[in-house]
Order: structure tokens, then sequence, then C-alpha cells
């Protein structure tokens, strides 16, 4: 009570209550909040019109969904971070997915060797396209349009527009296999443990070094809250049959990619090139490079979920991944990434990526035609470029 008192003596009451919202919720980009705030909106709505929607059942098929756009989104938002765009990661998954085929059924040849690959051939054709970027200057919307094309074309050359299916029993695991129960529990412990780890090794460090820090309960709220969802997704996914493999391959991408994109000089270059190219010029960095190893990511990415579609599938198509480039940018700007470059993060791109999933699946239970799907999902994405164009004429003022 004395505190507030003197609180309100001095006129600081507005402050303390700015100076704890922002302990709370830190400098994140207000639309990944509201985005977050949509996604329980649209599970609420679809949970009222479809009774099916939030079991427990469904939930764990939505998650296994959104795995690809989701790998496809991490390495979409480092391109379009470094002010790019790759319009061909669909085709390089319809491609990849059905070099993976052809070297198992055709060829029979063992799963790893069928997975190196297969991530060999997604890596080459990201590099070549970086290189042409780069190196030679080409627009990465024209390279990319033309990559999206040709490899399409090629997808139907190699494959004679055939069907390939997949019977290997270790690739078929890739994209249908769930970890048993038990697993759960204990990625759900490990997970709580980090984020404790996590909260508290960089309070520490903060203190060390002089910097100011939140109230201890702020930070106990932030792990609670954490900890809560890690717990509700480990037992809702525990009450069907266990953790879909494809959501470890994002949850391990999504990590990785993180740390690089923000623990990382690599990550701070990508930035830096999105940010003011002329700056990153000026200030040392290596564009080509950096810009070449971006599209070398993305094609990689982009064989990472060939071969999760592929496995779920159990056979290659001329049509996988088609039109996945749109959803994948989609996902990335829902989730606050800038197209106009040097804002983004991989957290937000998951986010968007089951905000578009949930749509799909939401409106697929319905029972709704499919052009409905093309027109709300390109409706949000309209919406959400231009929240990301108001709010950088605002920070312009």
């Amino acid at each position: 009570m004395q505190l507030q008192k003197e609180l309100q003596d001095n006129g600081d009451i507005p402050a303390a209550r700015a100076s704890l919202w922002s302990s709370l919720f830190g400098k994140m980009d207000v639309r990944a909040y509201t985005m977050v705030g949509a996604l329980i909106l649209i599970w609420v709505l679809f949970g009222v019109l479809s009774p099916t929607f939030l079991t427990s059942r469904n939930l764990s098929n939505l998650f296994t969904q959104m795995s690809v756009t989701s790998i496809l989104a991490i390495g979409m938002v480092l391109v379009i971070v470094a002010g790019h765009i790759d319009l061909s990661v669909g085709s390089i998954v319809g491609l990849t997915g059905g070099i993976a085929a052809i070297l198992s059924n055709w060829l029979e040849l063992p799963a790893i060797v069928v997975i190196v690959g297969t991530l060999a051939a997604g890596a080459v054709l990201g590099l070549l396209q970086g290189w042409l970027v780069a190196y030679k200057m080409i627009p990465a919307f024209i390279v990319t349009l033309g990559g999206m094309m040709v490899f399409r074309g090629v997808l139907m050359g190699v494959t004679e527009s055939k069907t390939i299916p997949v019977s290997d029993p270790f690739l078929a695991l890739l994209g249908n296999a769930y970890f048993a129960q038990g697993f759960g529990i204990v990625l759900g412990i490990l997970a709580v443990g980090m984020l404790l780890w996590t909260a508290f090794s960089k309070r520490r460090s903060r203190q060390k070094y002089g910097f100011e820090v939140a109230p201890l309960g702020v930070d106990v709220i932030k792990v609670a809250a954490l900890s809560l969802l890690v717990g509700s997704f480990i037992a809702v996914m525990n009450n069907y049959k266990g953790i879909p493999f494809p959501i470890i391959f994002v949850i391990v991408l999504a990590v990785i990619f993180y740390f690089l994109s923000t623990k990382t000089t690599f990550g701070r270059h990508v930035y830096a090139i999105g940010g003011n190219i002329e700056a990153a010029r000026l200030s040392g960095i290596n564009i080509k490079k950096k810009t070449m190893f971006i599209f070398l990511l993305s094609g990689l990415l982009a064989s990472i979920a060939s071969i999760v579609l592929t496995s779920r599938l159990a056979s290659a198509t001329i049509t996988a991944g088609n039109m996945a480039e749109m959803d994948a940018i989609a996902a990335c700007v829902i989730g606050g990434t800038s197209l106009m470059g040097g804002a983004g993060t991989v957290i937000g791109a998951i986010i968007g990526a089951l905000v578009m999933t949930s749509l799909d699946n939401g409106m697929s239970l319905m029972g709704l035609e499919s052009f409905w799907q093309y027109v709300v999902k390109g409706s949000i994405l309209v919406i959400a470029v231009w929240l990301d164009i108001s709010n950088r004429k605002k920070g312009v003022k």
C-alpha cells in the first residue's frame, strides 16, 4: 500500500504498468500476439461449429498436416528476411519427392541412401538458384518462378507423369509413425527443464553485466504459461496415439533455425542484409555468399519436407507440393515476417503455418467447398500484408 501511495504521489503508476507489460511481453511483434489470439479464436469457432475439431484425433492429424508447411516456412523466413522470395519450394518438394521414390522403388536403394540423395538434390537445386540470384544478379522472383516451372517439368519427365509408390518400411515411418506416450512425457519434462534453464540463465547473465532484470514473478509467470502449453500439447497427443513423428522434425528444425537466426553471426547478417543492403555491404558483410547459402538452406528444407510428404502419402505424384510455396509464404507473412525484408521470426512462421492448417482443417470438417479455403486464406494474407505496411508507415512517422 505504501509503495502504491508513493507511486500515486509521483504519478508513476502508468509507467509501472507499462514496465510490467514490457516485462511480460517484451519487444515481440504485436502481430505475433494477435495471431496467437486469432488462432485461439479459430479453434474456439471451429470447436463450436464442428464437434470433432477439438478431439485428440483431429488435433493430432492437424499437427501432422502442418508439418510440411511449417518446414517450408522455416526456410522461407530467412529468404524473405533477406529481402528475397522463393516461389520454387513447392516444385522442389515435388521433384525431390519423385527422386526419393525413384531411388527407393525403381533402383531399390537402402533408405539411408534415398534420404541422403534426396537431401543432396534439394541442396543442389537451392544452391543453383542462390548462385543465379547472388552472382548473376537475376531477381529472385524471376529465378524461382522459372525454377518452379522447370522443376515441375523435370518431375513430370523423370517420373513419366506416373505415381510412384514407396513401400520401404523405414521411409513409411518418417511420415506416419507415432512416438510412445512415455517418450512424449520425457520430451515434455525436457522441454520444461529447458524453459527453466533458459529463463534463469538469461536472468543471471543480465544481472552479471548490470542490465535491468524483470521481477522474478514475471519470469515465473512466463515459464509457467509456456510449461502449461507444453503439458497440454503432450496430453492431447498422448490421448490419441502419441506425438506424430513429423512434428519432431518441425520441433528440431525450429530449434536449430531459431538458434541460427538469433544467436549466430550468420543470422545477424541476414537481418542486416534485409534491413539495409547498402549498409550491410559497407559494413563488410559478404552479401553474395550469404544469399547463396540462404537459398541452399531453403532447398534443403524443401527436400526434408518432400521426404515427410512422400512418406505420408506412400507415393510420389506430379502434383505433390503444388501451391505449397504459397502456403509457406502466407504462413511467414501471417506470422509477422515483413515482405519488405529485415523482420520475421521462425516461431512466428510456425504460428502462421498452424493458422493456415487450422483453417484448412476446420473448413474441411464443416464440409465447405474448397474454393472457400482459397478465398479465406487469400483474404487473411492480404490483411496481414496490409497490417505490415500500416505498421511500417507508423514507424516512419
